[in-house]
């Protein structure tokens, strides 16, 4: 059971049981129930907003570049309060590192298995992301399955926190309705390789992958399902509450599924793809030369082994 679902159960007002004997029965901390986030400032959710509108036309500016960006428009801040604010949404600087971290010993990592692969068939490989949602006094966070072939979002979950609760029920939600994919790639982002994230799949005999650290390219088809989400949707929108943004995205991921035309899917809409509608084979190489800046960051002789395509 999720901390979420155990945090649920907790009963304030029980007649015999106090909130200190539930939290000892349910295992989780007395703090956790008692917990209310603060909110950001008004002008830290501007500087986020920024940051972010930024961010998909520079993936690759880190902390340091985007102080500069932000001292041009006007907005004197440091470096760690940028680096926090980044740190908030979830993103980073896009570009080649050395991994020198060390991983906590439950958060195992998994190798990365699409590269040399080719994927052709719809629920062979299912892969995930998160990403911000800016709000006028707040922020949440998306999380989409999808599936690499027909670009179809099989699920989706909004979260007010970064923990994995809501990838958890993302990933449970698309299994129930679809079925299991054979590999499912996601980042190493602390969410996905929890136990809570990764006993689903293997419980499911699902054979997980994950990107190499600083590796966009190796989850870019989702990186483009943000990119038009936040062009089409959020950035026009700009929702004013929670229950507006669910209801405004779940629209428009209907409209991503049903209608919306993908030219790399010959302008057939992912749920013909999924749903296997006659077509010829998905050209994942022409989708990657759409993707704007994030495509001209790789080098040449990179470019066949992220798109996968002999």
């Amino acid at each position: 059971m999720s901390r979420a679902a155990r945090l649920s159960m907790i009963d304030p007002k029980h007649p015999e049981l106090p909130i200190v004997k539930q939290c000892v029965l349910l295992k989780v901390a007395r703090s956790t129930v008692y917990y209310r986030p603060v909110p950001e400032s008004a002008e830290n959710l501007m500087i986020m907003r920024l940051i972010d509108e930024q961010y998909l036309r520079t993936p690759y500016y880190g902390a340091r570049k985007f102080v500069e960006w932000l001292l041009r428009q006007g907005h004197v801040v440091n470096r760690k309060r940028v680096k926090r604010l980044m740190r908030l949404m979830g993103i980073e600087a896009i570009y080649q590192k050395p991994n020198t971290s060390k991983k906590h010993p439950e958060n195992k990592i998994y190798p990365y298995l699409l590269r040399g692969l080719t994927i052709d068939r719809v629920n062979q490989v299912w892969c995930t992301d998160i990403t911000y949602i800016r709000m006028p006094k707040g922020f949440l966070y998306l999380v989409v399955v999808m599936d690499w072939v027909s670009r179809k979002a099989l699920s989706w979950r909004l979260s007010n926190t970064m923990d994995a609760d809501f990838c958890v029920e993302a990933i449970e939600e698309a299994l129930a309705r679809y079925g299991r994919p054979e590999i499912f790639n996601t980042d190493q982002g602390s969410q996905f390789t929890s136990t809570d994230f990764t006993g689903v799949l293997l419980r499911e005999g699902v054979a997980i992958s994950m990107d190499g650290k600083g590796r966009f390219m190796d989850n870019i088809f989702i990186e483009r399902l943000w990119r038009s989400l936040k062009y089409e949707d959020v950035f026009i929108k700009a929702y004013g509450s929670v229950a507006e943004a669910r209801q405004g995205l779940g629209g428009w991921l209907s409209f991503y599924n049903e209608e919306r035309l993908h030219q790399a899917l010959g302008y057939r809409t992912p749920c013909a793809v999924f749903d296997g509608e006659a077509h010829e084979p998905v050209d994942n190489a022409a989708a990657l030369k759409g993707c704007g800046v994030a495509h001209r960051l790789v080098r040449p002789e990179l470019k066949r082994e992220l798109t996968h395509v002999e």
